[in-house]
């Protein structure tokens, strides 16, 4: 028996979610007694897994999955949890794990426990805490069924090296025409140097910028903390920027360390989708902004005063600090 883990890629290169998920697995594992075995479909350097725990890795080349598809890659590391006979199955909450995990439960009869932020409080019974209601609460799950199908919040766990050195092997999944029922005709992909997905900080505006011609700010504050660059949705609803950086209940949650608004009333459906970050910090010149009841920390001022100053002292701390 191992614990079986989704290692996600990208361009042949393993996100960090991956790296995360493995680490986790690893924990989950040296509670059982057990090992990892990590799944990767058209990933990167398998080597890399071992740094985070991960002992064997089934290295899956196919050309056909060279585009994500929710229903082969749920059957293809069903399979791979089948032969593994494994019990626990982990994988991360980005859009594509939040897609194929259903299904990959439906396959395995197993229970399936998302937005999982810890450990397993107890293994017998297995039992797990997960946020509920948009982040605004937590909750104990049990999961009584044979296999355990587990979904890692993002940024939940971190990243965690344990020396060791995985060993790869190949494997081929028997996948028929009906687990491609869906075709990928086109992707429109986000060009940002750092993806909100895998950013440990982001940076978001809002209407208060007033116009795409001021976004320069936000980029070059996000270039400074390598960070990503994110907006609410009435900002990608005018085309100030594009839908991929829309973040919040309707677009992409985001789980970073550090979320900084400018400019963001701070509507409910954006806290929603925001409310997984640990450190929220909004500057705005509205007291009564409702972003400020949700953060962590509150710059009550211009944003064309206080970004250029905010700029200016983080360029000087890294100066002196390089």
């Amino acid at each position: 028996m191992s614990i079986l883990v989704y290692t996600e890629s990208e361009g042949q290169k393993f996100k960090k979610a991956a790296f995360e998920v493995a680490s986790y697995a690893k924990e989950v594992a040296t509670m059982l007694g057990t090992t990892v075995t990590a799944v990767s479909i058209n990933g990167g350097d398998s080597s890399e897994l071992g740094a985070y725990g991960v002992d064997k890795v089934l290295e899956i080349k196919n050309d056909k999955l060279s585009t994500f598809n929710a229903k082969a890659y749920a059957d293809a590391i069903k399979q791979a949890a089948v032969q593994e006979d494994a019990k626990v199955v982990v994988v991360s909450s980005t859009a594509d794990s939040k897609f194929l995990a259903p299904l990959l439960a439906v396959h395995l009869n197993a229970g399936y426990a998302s937005n999982v932020v810890g450990l397993p409080e107890s293994t017998s019974p297995f039992k797990v805490k997960r946020t509920a209601f948009t982040n605004k609460a937590f909750n104990v799950t049990e999961i009584p069924t044979d296999v355990k199908v587990i979904g890692l919040s993002n940024n939940a766990f971190g990243l965690k090296e344990n020396a060791g050195s995985a060993a790869s092997e190949a494997f081929e999944p028997s996948l028929s025409d009906n687990d491609f029922g869906v075709q990928v005709t086109a992707v429109d992909k986000a060009t940002d140097k750092v993806s909100i997905a895998d950013a440990e900080i982001v940076v978001s505006g809002g209407r208060g910028l007033k116009g795409p011609e001021n976004w320069g700010m936000i980029e070059e504050l996000a270039d400074v903390l390598g960070a990503a660059t994110a907006c609410s949705k009435p900002v990608s609803d005018m085309g100030w920027r594009p839908h991929s950086e829309h973040v919040g209940q309707t677009g992409k949650p985001v789980a970073s360390n550090l979320y900084i608004a400018v400019g963001v009333s701070g509507a409910i459906q954006h806290l929603a989708g925001i409310n997984a970050s640990k450190v929220k910090v909004v500057i705005n010149n509205d007291p009564e902004a409702p972003f400020f009841k949700a953060a962590d920390y509150g710059i009550v001022g211009d944003a064309f005063e206080v970004v250029p100053k905010l700029i200016e002292k983080l360029k000087e701390f890294k100066s002196n600090n390089a």
